[in-house]
């Protein structure tokens, strides 16, 4: 290609982009707008740099750099001013926009929790192995349950109130006797040399503590 066919393809690149950026009065980078426009007009990537870099020296376009990337949009100095009418359209469209955004958000949102309860539910195979072990479960109480009625060594009330008449009276009198030969060994030991420990082990008295014994509570 000749350089004179070079310049009027370039011409026409430029001519094409700041059309389309005047047009969308919306950012782009040399990426998105060579993709939106390639199948329509034929551009190249290269061509599509080529001509937004030559409209930004220009001046017809601006230039922004993010980190590498770099981002093309009309000089908005020299689009027209919007009318009254334009600007209350442009107000309203917003406004739903607004509206239809938070709507979205809203549906993301119960979306996202359903999803959450749906991962935090049991499975369908879960759910059937765990009914069949709660029914293994239940066989073997009721088995232990029948066993148990059908066993003939049950404790009647009458035995269990005899058994605790029993117990409290065998609490009474560990009670009791341990109270009096508390009271005699104190008074022996008014009278010892030595200390207590001493004297029980001479005489060879063990006790309930050294054995690690408690008296039952009242029941």
């Amino acid at each position: 290609m000749s350089k004179g066919r070079e310049a009027a393809a370039g011409g026409g690149a430029a001519a094409v982009l700041l059309r389309y950026l005047r047009e969308q009065n919306r950012p782009y980078s040399a990426q998105d707008a060579f993709g939106n426009l390639q199948r329509e007009h034929g551009l190249g990537k290269a061509a599509v740099v080529k001509a937004l870099e030559q409209l930004a020296q220009q001046g017809s376009v601006r230039e922004k750099v993010y980190g590498k990337q770099k981002i093309y949009f009309a000089e908005q100095e020299q689009l027209p001013a919007a009318s009254d009418a334009e600007l209350r359209g442009l107000d309203g469209e917003i406004a739903e926009r607004s509206a239809q955004l938070q709507a979205l958000q809203q549906s993301c949102r119960h979306m996202e929790a359903e999803l959450k309860d749906l991962n935090s539910s049991m499975t369908t195979p879960e759910i059937t192995r765990e009914i069949e072990a709660l029914r293994k479960d239940c066989a073997s109480y009721t088995e232990k349950l029948e066993r148990i009625k059908s066993a003939t060594n049950h404790v009647t009330p009458e035995e269990k109130e005899k058994v605790c008449r029993e117990q409290q009276l065998y609490r009474r009198e560990w009670r009791r006797r341990k109270r009096m030969a508390t009271e005699l060994l104190d008074a022996i030991l008014e009278g010892y040399p030595k200390s207590k420990k001493q004297f029980f082990e001479e005489v060879g008295i063990e006790t309930d503590e050294d054995h690690g014994v408690v008296m039952p509570a009242n029941t």
